[in-house]
């Protein structure tokens, strides 16, 4: 487990953390957001922990290409993530200061996930 690796996984560790105490705010998202928007970005937070959590566990020398696939789905899950942040200023529910702190801790996991994934392929 090379140093970038799991400083990629604790800052998408800090990531779910972060998207869980946002979104838990009801006085943030109200209860009419839950289903639809709510749950969906507490599970895409997990998803980016979990998806590079799981990569990293994969042996690089016999299985990379599926290590590959893996970090490639973390980072697609960071655009989504980033979607429904965008959405969520759209719709009013965030202050221009929290969605930009929030997409900058996406926005580091996703890069440092490129540059993995990048770096996986030499």
């Amino acid at each position: 487990m090379a140093d970038t690796d799991l400083k990629v996984i604790v800052k998408a560790k800090e990531l779910a953390v972060h998207t869980f105490k946002l979104t838990s705010n009801c006085n943030r998202y109200p209860k009419k957001f839950r289903h639809s928007l709510v749950d969906k970005m507490q599970i895409k937070s997990l998803d980016i922990y979990t998806t590079l959590f799981e990569a990293n566990r994969i042996n690089n020398q016999s299985h990379k290409s599926a290590r590959l696939e893996m970090i490639t789905r973390a980072i697609a899950y960071c655009d989504e993530l980033l979607f429904f942040i965008e959405l969520s200023m759209n719709l009013e529910l965030l202050t221009d200061k929290s969605a930009g702190y929030w997409t900058k801790m996406v926005s580091d996991v996703k890069y440092m996930s490129i540059a993995w994934r990048t770096k996986e392929k030499q």
